[in-house]
């Protein structure tokens, strides 16, 4: 499959992978909801140890994660061309880069994680929180390898393939998750084997798909080549650091947020993972706009990625009109399908009216980010994340807390952070635009 996106009516190639992107993810989601689900059963303090692990782990994971976006920049770039046997090449050194990337991202992890548990405080949860990461950080070269994979199949248009296989391991998790926990009482340590098992079915289940797409040559077609391992560093680092800085940051809040309590601790982990179901078009629509971008900007068919932004901020805003009312109206509820503590329950839709706001500038950051890293300027995104995620948030937040100022505080200056984000990277993004248009 290779869907030429240098053609054709941009609306309807949006849609064409923006929503098997949205029902794949949606599904892949649910991982981390199920999980929290089942961690509820055990007690707050799993509940707490898996808010807290999120934060750890997505650290170590977002550096593969922007590294497979580099990769769909390049080999989408290369089709664009039209030079498959280019595009052939750098698919075959972006698998070995990130085979090597996933056993250091391991290593580092393992080796890191007490230091920023036990920075936190609070060891009420401390253990739970160990038995649970360290067992994910031994799996991460599935959740990295599935990463590469599917960013290879978005490169040529292909976001099915992602969706089909996460519909199926969303379910057997459950069904893990049941087994490990009911039956065989492992705790949060089951609930970090059935996710590894789950992800392990879905990056051979990517491989395979790859192989079907004219990207596969044979490994023995495999040259290593240090120009373009220098390429993906160069085109992948921003997007990495972005999604670091974006863990980073979730570990900043957790670090400012504990002070509060355990139940605080938790209910922002369970927020989080709500809200990241009504994100889930703009990681549709960012995907999207990558692909189509990447392969215009190739092809030098610029006057198609201006059009291609409208349409992806226009759907995103619509959807996140959707999601702010639903938070307004139906917090409470959604806190309750994930646990029964009234506290945590409070905490939670407090959480999701104030900071669910911030989606419509999450809609602008996610997009124009794309833009830029499909044109090949990715530079800007570093800074912004570094201030959006670390800078910003460590000098709100501490003077807030200076002041006394209560929880609700903590998300209003949320808000601030993340729509001055925005506002910056649509000015930086325009300018770009302009020239290249030019």
């Amino acid at each position: 499959m290779h869907i030429d996106l240098t053609q054709g009516i941009i609306k309807q190639h949006i849609v064409k992978l923006a929503v098997p992107a949205v029902v794949g993810y949606f599904f892949h989601t649910m991982f981390n909801v199920t999980d929290t689900f089942f961690a509820g059963l055990i007690s707050t303090q799993a509940l707490a140890a898996l808010s807290l692990s999120a934060s750890v782990f997505f650290m170590v994971l977002a550096i593969g994660i922007g590294m497979s976006e580099a990769v769909t920049s390049l080999v989408g770039n290369a089709l664009g061309e039209k030079d498959i046997p280019k595009a052939q090449h750098i698919a075959l050194n972006a698998i070995a880069f990130g085979v090597l990337l996933s056993l250091v991202l391991s290593v580092l992890g393992v080796l890191s994680v007490p230091y920023l548990v036990e920075a936190l405080g609070d060891p009420s949860y401390v253990v739970e929180t160990l038995d649970y990461i360290n067992l994910i950080l031994y799996g991460a070269v599935f959740f990295v390898g599935a990463f590469f994979f599917n960013a290879l199949l978005n490169s040529v248009g292909d976001t099915k393939s992602f969706r089909n296989v996460l519909i199926v391991t969303a379910f057997l998790n459950i069904i893990l998750d049941y087994l490990f926990i009911e039956y065989f009482t492992m705790g949060v340590s089951g609930i970090a084997l059935a996710t590894i098992i789950a992800e392990a079915i879905t990056m051979f289940y990517l491989i395979y798909r790859v192989r079907q797409t004219k990207l596969w040559s044979g490994l023995s077609a495999f040259t290593y080549d240090g120009h373009v391992m220098k390429k993906l560093l160069k085109q992948g680092l921003p997007p990495s650091v972005n999604m670091f800085m974006m863990a980073f940051g979730m570990y900043i809040i957790t670090y400012f947020v504990a002070p509060f309590g355990k139940e605080a601790v938790a209910a922002f982990g369970i927020g989080m993972r709500i809200e990241q179901i009504f994100l889930m078009p703009v990681i549709g629509l960012n995907i999207a706009t990558l692909a189509i971008v990447s392969q215009n900007n190739g092809a030098k068919a610029y006057e198609r990625i201006t059009p291609t932004l409208r349409l992806a901020i226009r759907y995103g805003w619509i959807m996140s009109t959707l999601g702010v009312t639903s938070f307004l109206l139906f917090a409470d509820y959604f806190a309750s399908l994930l646990t029964s503590d009234p506290a945590v329950i409070e905490q939670t839709a407090l959480y999701l009216r104030v900071s669910g706001v911030a989606s419509y500038g999450f809609v602008v950051i996610f997009i124009y980010i794309a833009m830029l890293q499909g044109i090949g300027k990715p530079a800007v995104i570093m800074p912004i994340s570094i201030y959006r995620q670390l800078v910003a948030p460590v000098v709100v937040f501490s003077v807030l807390a200076m002041f006394g100022f209560g929880i609700l505080s903590l998300w209003i200056g949320l808000d601030m952070i993340i729509f001055s984000s925005a506002l910056f990277l649509w000015w930086y993004g325009e300018k770009k635009l302009k020239r290249l248009e030019a």
